[in-house]
């Protein structure tokens, strides 16, 4: 059977980026190549119920092979890419034996992955490292984790002695756009509770995430000729850039970290008749996630008190929630996940994470879903890149997770 670094190398290399634009689902068609893969490697794995819907929900079922109770586990990673690079044409590299020096991904275009601007790849000089060429991301976010949860389901497989209750597992679309969880198939999935594998570095768990929403303005404005506009024209772009000068500077996401809320101005396009400004608007409290939502409200209402009404309109889109209070009556499934990584030599890491992932979705309609790492580091980006170790950990800690849950009395 491959190794987890095989599979990833092959998962890497089909493009899956998703499209914020599309309102189908899968947001690209492309998704569908991986999912048809991923459905093929897990009949040939034998796996029941092995299925692919029509929006590429893929899904599968391990009999479990013990006596008695023992809760339904299930596992999900996410197949689409992120937006910021592309994901197209991905050629990755094994840098062997790491020597703790600067990497240089493409020679040609002077592109360097800088320990300078990455101290962290310093933790793995020695270890093998996948890296990009440079012109693309990686997409260990997520087929890192789509290639950890089919190792451990090789294993599984291959090795019957292992003691395993009811396996759940799903590879879903669209998760880099908010939307993997809007159509996941809970009732068919039918498991007690579940793992995302879609964390960072090694050792991250991860439980809580912001609340988030994403505002889009609109602010028209009045297009005079500007040879004979005096106190008549309205430019909407200067209107535009008023609007972001009363947020706070101090609160945008480069000064912020840990547990801090942010302002993000996401994307921006005006001329002097209109312009458009999106945010997103992150809290892990969700008091101050709701003053922050007001502040944008007043900031429009002084715009249009100060340029006439309508000049500025809010619409103000909720995205996701914070699992936290709904992950602390299950608790046992971060506990045991920690005691797994502590028996297996990892520290754990618990973090925030400052964004969202399918599992807090997940956790809002009833399936309590925490984050364990997948091994990745600097996602979404050219300087991505994954020491197999970590991925090697990561398919034991979903082993050591199982066995946990079959093995106490």
């Amino acid at each position: 059977m491959a190794t987890v670094a095989e599979r990833f190398l092959r998962y890497v290399q089909i493009d899956t980026q998703s499209n914020r634009e599309s309102t189908s689902c899968p947001s690209t068609e492309k998704q569908f190549n991986l999912a048809r893969l991923l459905a093929e490697e897990l009949r040939e794995l034998r796996l029941q119920d092995v299925s692919m819907d029509e929006h590429a929900y893929v899904m599968a079922a391990l009999p479990g092979n013990v006596d008695g109770k023992v809760p339904t586990i299930g596992w999900i990673a996410h197949m689409d890419t992120a937006l910021e690079l592309s994901g197209a044409g991905v050629k990755p590299r094994i840098v062997e034996n790491y020597d703790g020096r600067d990497i240089v991904l493409n020679p040609d275009k002077n592109i360097v992955l800088s320990t300078k601007t990455f101290p962290d790849i310093k933790k793995y000089v020695g270890q093998d490292l996948i890296v990009t060429d440079g012109n693309t991301l990686l997409g260990a976010d997520d087929k890192a984790g789509i290639a950890e949860i089919m190792a451990a389901l090789a294993y599984m497989v291959e090795h019957p002695e292992f003691p395993h209750g009811e396996i759940r597992v799903c590879f879903n679309p669209d998760e880099e756009i908010g939307r993997g969880a809007h159509l996941f198939p809970l009732e068919k999935f039918a498991a007690d509770f579940a793992y995302t594998m879609d964390g960072g570095e090694i050792g991250e768990l991860q439980y809580e995430n912001f609340n988030a929403a994403r505002p889009v303005v609109t602010i028209q404005g009045r297009s005079v000729h500007p040879g004979f506009s005096k106190d008549a024209m309205v430019n909407a772009s200067l209107v535009a850039m008023e609007f972001n000068a009363l947020l706070p500077p101090g609160e945008r996401p480069v000064y912020t970290s840990g547990y801090d809320g942010f302002f993000h101005l996401e994307k921006m396009s005006g001329e002097v008749d209109k312009a458009t400004l999106i945010y997103l608007i992150r809290d892990h409290d969700r008091t101050k996630f709701e003053a922050r939502k007001s502040l944008f409200e007043k900031c429009g209402a002084f715009i249009n008190d100060r340029y006439g009404p309508g000049t500025v309109e809010i619409y103000m889109e909720e995205q996701y929630q914070n699992m936290y209070e709904l992950i602390l009556p299950v608790r046992h499934i971060v506990d045991t996940a920690r005691q797994a990584m502590e028996e297996l030599g990892i520290e754990p890491l618990i973090v925030p994470v400052r964004g969202g992932t399918d599992g807090a979705q997940l956790t809002y309609k009833g399936l309590p879903t925490p984050n364990i790492f997948a091994g990745g580091h600097n996602l979404h980006g050219r300087y991505e890149y994954i020491p197999i170790p970590s991925m090697e950990k990561a398919v034991q800690v979903i082993l050591k997770i199982t066995e946990l849950y079959a093995t106490r009395g």
